[in-house]
């Protein structure tokens, strides 16, 4: 299921959308899929006796229990996403109640990912974030090509500082030179509205508001 449209801000495009890895489901598929194997292959023997009956209970009770915690891992996967848009990376989870957690592009100071070697054969990793947010530092595992990721993150935060700069621009020059003809109050109506779309950060919006003023 692709990122909801209804969660993105205005101007805000997803340009990737994950779910976890497929080792993500392997451990537990691999215990569900021996513990059917090993029910059948006991069954197959006819066991008859007292304890036959004790035996195909305890085997079918281990069965069902199999299946559930495959299909919990599975929920899990379905419910995972890491989100990568043009302004932010996303990371959203849960099954019944929803986590999620927002790093804004422009906060992002460093992207690095970790792989072992059995990951790197198949194309597995963790992806490591260092922000300006309290946190300081956010790991996220099971990314598919963690270094491709890694390269689209920065290229993303190079769109989205060529896009500040030029936004910078655009309102300096209304700013000088008699504003083009606008008013004081037409162009701090512009630098908010500008600031509302996300294009000015929280401090390039203060100081060019005061430049106005």
């Amino acid at each position: 299921m692709a990122y909801p449209k209804n969660l993105l801000i205005q101007g805000e495009e997803v340009v990737l959308d994950l779910r976890p890895h497929w080792w993500f489901l392997t451990p537990r598929a691999l215990v569900s899929v021996a513990a059917i194997i090993v029910g059948i292959v006991v069954l197959a023997q006819g066991w008859e006796g007292a304890g036959a009956s004790t035996l195909n209970i305890v085997l079918g009770v281990a069965i069902l229990v199999a299946l559930v915690w495959f299909l919990l891992r599975l929920a899990k996967w379905a419910t995972t996403e890491f989100v990568l848009t043009n302004k932010r990376v996303i990371y959203r989870y849960g099954v019944i109640g929803k986590n999620g957690k927002e790093i804004p592009l422009d906060k992002i100071n460093t992207v690095f990912f970790d792989q072992t070697v059995f990951e790197r054969m198949i194309g597995c990793g963790t992806v490591a974030m260092e922000s300006a947010g309290e946190s300081g530092k956010d790991s996220f595992s099971h990314i598919r090509k963690p270094s491709l990721v890694q390269g689209e993150i920065y290229r993303q935060m190079e769109a989205d500082e060529q896009k500040d700069h030029e936004a910078i621009g655009r309102a300096a020059s209304s700013g000088g030179g008699g504003g083009g003809g606008l008013s004081v109050a037409e162009q701090l109506e512009k630098l908010h509205q500008l600031h509302q779309s996300g294009a000015l950060s929280d401090a390039e919006y203060e100081a060019q508001k005061a430049k106005l003023l």
